[in-house]
């Protein structure tokens, strides 16, 4: 881009109001936008934090962006109902005076949309700018976000009014009334981090006259580990990071060992499931949970790790951790889902289907240091040649180039709502 643009950046959820990888991802694609000097503002619903907030996730924080970012953190008077009238509606409801003329008075660029489940779809209306969307998850085609059926497996035909109820969520009235067929018009793009998750989501009917562009997520260049790098942990070990809920799988690595005594499984992270594999794990010496750890130490286990481990049994869209990972250098073995097949393999990682691909998997790489060394280096390989800022900007701002000539060849103009 020739000059700097103003941008905002509009999510439900924004560290440190924030509990999944969608956040962390806004923040990075905000923080290096900032850093190469365009003006950078970010709309976050604090209430919808507070409201879902998982068990052990703290409940607030600062900041930590570069200084020149501006944050409007929304919030009501009327707490956990503002994002229910939300999601009942599909309109930002109390959130909407301040939102509205946030983004209606004309001064910003682009304005980009990423997970906007409890800011409402009508919000895609507001303001002037070249409007992108980034699907962090399946919610434009599933009311629960996550495509995970009657909260026990993968969802492969839409159900979605008992399933709906089965997640124990208020339906949805307004996904069978048109709104948010008639929101997505004002969208100029959308972007899809996966190839899988565009697929999905035209497998499961979305619909729209602007272009789905696959675009990967990236991980800003980490710095070069310290010269004094001692392990975090004595045995040799497999690491798993994330959130610990159902759908990303922690449990069936915690029952596989249980009974694989060759190496340790540490698990980083918190969430509503962690008493629940506590217990899983009793009697498993080889078992360790650490709770929530800072990131600065997760680089450092990942580092060390024999292989990370992504053994979701739900549909990712783009998994950080295998970005963080391939960064660092170290393989990685995934469940052979959703996303993880086109991230994985020939690219630095191994893919399973069965317990019993699982176990050879964490054989191969734990039994043969020149094998693991191997996957390693293509790791990082890949890592450098897809998933660096640079990469990611080259094609974004490009999309954003052609998006503005497009509208000054059709002489479009959009009239704020």
């Amino acid at each position: 881009m020739s000059r700097p643009l103003r941008f905002c950046m509009v999510t439900t959820f924004y560290p440190p109001f924030n509990f999944g990888g969608d956040g962390i991802t806004v923040r990075r694609l905000v923080n290096t936008l900032a850093e190469q000097g365009h003006h950078v503002e970010v709309a976050h619903c604090v209430d919808a934090f507070e409201m879902l907030r998982p068990e052990g996730v703290p409940a607030s924080g600062p900041y930590d962006d570069h200084a020149s970012v501006v944050h409007h953190a929304l919030r009501s008077r009327a707490g956990w109902v503002s994002p229910l009238i939300t999601q009942q509606t599909g309109s930002p409801g109390l959130k909407r005076r301040r939102l509205h003329r946030l983004l209606a008075a004309g001064q910003f660029d682009v304005i980009h949309f990423h997970n906007a489940s409890l800011i409402g779809p009508t919000a895609l209306a507001y303001g002037d700018a070249v409007k992108l969307y980034t699907t962090h998850e399946h919610w434009l085609v599933c009311p629960t976000h996550v495509l995970w059926r009657y909260n026990r497996e993968p969802c492969t035909e839409q159900r979605c009014l008992s399933c709906v109820l089965q997640a124990r969520r208020p339906p949805q009235i307004w996904r069978s009334a048109g709104l948010l067929q008639r929101s997505l018009r004002h969208v100029d793009a959308f972007i899809a981090p996966s190839r899988f998750t565009r697929e999905k989501h035209l497998e499961f009917g979305l619909k729209v006259e602007a272009p789905i562009v696959h675009i990967p997520n990236f991980l800003p260049i980490p710095d070069p580990p310290p010269a004094n790098d001692p392990r975090p942990h004595e045995r040799s070990y497999f690491l798993f990071a994330g959130r610990l809920e159902p759908i990303k799988g922690a449990h069936v690595l915690v029952d596989e060992f249980r009974s694989y005594e060759h190496a340790d499984l540490l698990v980083a992270g918190l969430g509503n499931e962690a008493q629940k594999l506590r217990d899983l794990a009793a009697g498993a010496s080889n078992v360790h949970f650490l709770g929530g750890v800072p990131y600065a130490q997760l680089e450092r286990l990942i580092r060390h790790a024999v292989a990370v481990i992504v053994p979701s049994v739900g549909y990712e869209v783009f998994p950080t951790v295998v970005l963080e990972s391939y960064a660092q250098g170290t393989p990685v073995i995934g469940h052979r889902l959703g996303p993880l097949p086109e991230m994985l393999d020939g690219c630095g990682g191994l893919s399973y289907g069965t317990r019993a691909e699982l176990r050879s998997a964490l054989d191969a790489i734990r039994t043969d240091p020149d094998y693991r060394a191997r996957l390693g280096r293509m790791a990082l390989e890949t890592y450098r040649a897809k998933w660096t800022p640079d990469r990611h900007l080259d094609v974004y701002f490009s999309l954003i180039a052609d998006l503005k000539e497009s509208r000054r060849r059709s002489g479009q103009t959009r009239r704020p709502a």
